[in-house]
């Protein structure tokens, strides 16, 4: 995601916004204020998506889903006031190493990638990037 909205400032400053996306650290920072901001929102609008990798060895899961949450888009947010850029990237790096176990729990269970629903019966279970669901007795995916 990061590199894709990279790609895309990069591209855009040949055309406009020259001067906001001068430099490549500008078009970094504003590529991760807004994956940092859009995956912390999705955590909040859909926790039980990503409930499931530490549900079961850390208490409250969902509650430990919408904070990370909310500290994702807060550091997003911190990425781009020039005040706050230092603490927000401080902050979003120590909240990638607390969110590291989860995602090796992810990994040494083969459980789906984070944000598709773990395996229910009558799903495949694949779906790196989107998943379909099914229901039972559906014969298959939608």
């Amino acid at each position: 995601m990061l590199l894709i909205l990279w790609a895309v400032f990069w591209l855009t400053s040949r055309f406009a916004f020259r001067r906001m996306l001068a430099s490549h650290p500008k078009k970094g920072r504003l590529a991760a204020a807004l994956a940092f901001s859009f995956i912390g929102i999705s955590h909040l609008i859909t926790p039980e998506k990503m409930e499931y990798m530490v549900a079961g060895w850390l208490p409250y899961a969902r509650e430990l889903v919408i904070i990370s949450g909310v500290a994702e888009i807060a550091g997003g947010i911190g990425l781009l006031i020039p005040r706050f850029q230092r603490l927000a990237g401080w902050g979003l790096v120590l909240l990638l190493i607390a969110m590291l176990p989860a995602n090796i729990n992810v990994a040494v269970h083969q459980l789906p990638p984070p944000g598709a629903y773990p395996h229910r019966p009558g799903t495949s279970g694949h779906g790196c990037c989107f998943s379909r669901s099914t229901s039972p007795g559906s014969g298959g995916a939608r």
